[in-house]
């Protein structure tokens, strides 16, 4: 992925004389490096704060879209378990930070920025986490809008320009893939929901994922009904090396579990923050997820199929029936 800007991208943001760049109508680098850092470290400030003070409200001044509804549900079940906060929570830091920049027209604009976490995967390798930042228009804060990791921490390898830029893809039928970006939420919930088709490939987030709902839907006394749907929060998406695009999406999940008549369903603990209205006896409960995608869509010419590469899901809701 690049890791710099030239100075002479650099310097087409600067109003200079009596010239003026209009980034509503000229392609241009959608951030500086100096900035892109600045957005980095304004997440991971605002992440950490936010979890050491459980407030849910902190959340939307540094992430947006999928992201937010993920993270800032999680920040609403911990409220509700330790409402005064959790000041030893372990600071989230990153190092070696890289930016993959697109030249764009027009807003919204976004870039990714991928850094090493003091994190570490079930391997005790630290990760190294790619978020997306977008914002919507000049006056506005870059805000995080989807987070991946990536096997080995390498995403795959994008299409550059000779100066380092990277390539926008746009969401519709012009993007020239298997599945424009636009509509790869509905085409994924599709998929989940009959396992028809052949757009994408097998594995633990496609027919495995189906596999696993089947295997839970029907146990002892209780039963999992689920429904995917399409989600509103818009795709990104980047040119890679072999003419396909790394795109990033979300999609809805929803579920309903029933238990037999006279039992009653027992919400945990660690999601009890998240019940719409006063608690209930019931033996019928609905509960919402948004899930986010990091997937590789082959070009159209190449009749390959779309990969998940990363998925991160939080419920957002819970609801007796």
């Amino acid at each position: 992925m690049p890791a710099t800007l030239t100075s002479a991208a650099a310097a087409l943001v600067i109003l200079s004389g009596c010239m003026t760049v209009h980034g509503e109508r000229e392609k241009l680098p959608a951030v500086t490096k100096a900035e892109g850092a600045k957005a980095l470290t304004h997440f991971a400030d605002g992440f950490n704060k936010a979890n050491r003070q459980l407030d849910p409200k902190l959340n939307p001044s540094f992430e947006a879209g999928a992201l937010l509804a993920i993270d800032q549900a999680g920040i609403k079940a911990a409220h509700a378990l330790r409402p005064q906060g959790n000041p030893s929570f372990p600071a989230l830091a990153f190092k070696d930070a890289h930016f993959t920049v697109p030249k764009q027209a027009g807003w919204p604009k976004f870039f990714i920025a991928d850094a090493v976490s003091n994190r570490k995967n079930a391997s005790g390798q630290n990760t190294r986490w790619f978020l997306v930042f977008s914002r919507d228009g000049i006056n506005q804060k870059w805000r995080a809008v989807y987070l991946a990791t990536f096997a080995g921490n390498k995403a795959p390898e994008l299409k550059t320009d000779q100066d380092g830029f990277a390539e926008a893809v746009p969401a519709d039928a012009s993007s020239g893939l298997t599945v424009a970006p636009g509509k790869l939420s509905g085409a994924y919930a599709d998929y989940l929901n009959t396992g028809k088709g052949s757009t994408f490939a097998s594995g633990r987030e496609t027919d495995g994922w189906r596999a696993r709902r089947a295997r839970d839907a029907n146990q002892p006394g209780a039963r999992i009904q689920w429904e995917d749907t399409a989600s509103g929060y818009p795709p990104v998406a980047l040119r890679t090396a072999d003419g396909g695009a790394l795109v990033f999406f979300s999609t809805l999940y929803h579920q309903q579990k029933t238990v037999s008549t006279g039992l009653t369903i027992t919400v945990p603990a660690g999601l009890q923050g998240l019940l719409e209205g006063p608690p209930k006896k019931t033996n019928k409960m609905a509960f919402t997820t948004v899930s986010g995608q990091a997937v590789t869509v082959p070009a159209k010419s190449s009749g390959g199929k779309v990969t998940v590469l990363n998925r991160i899901e939080a419920k957002t809701s819970v609801k007796p029936l």
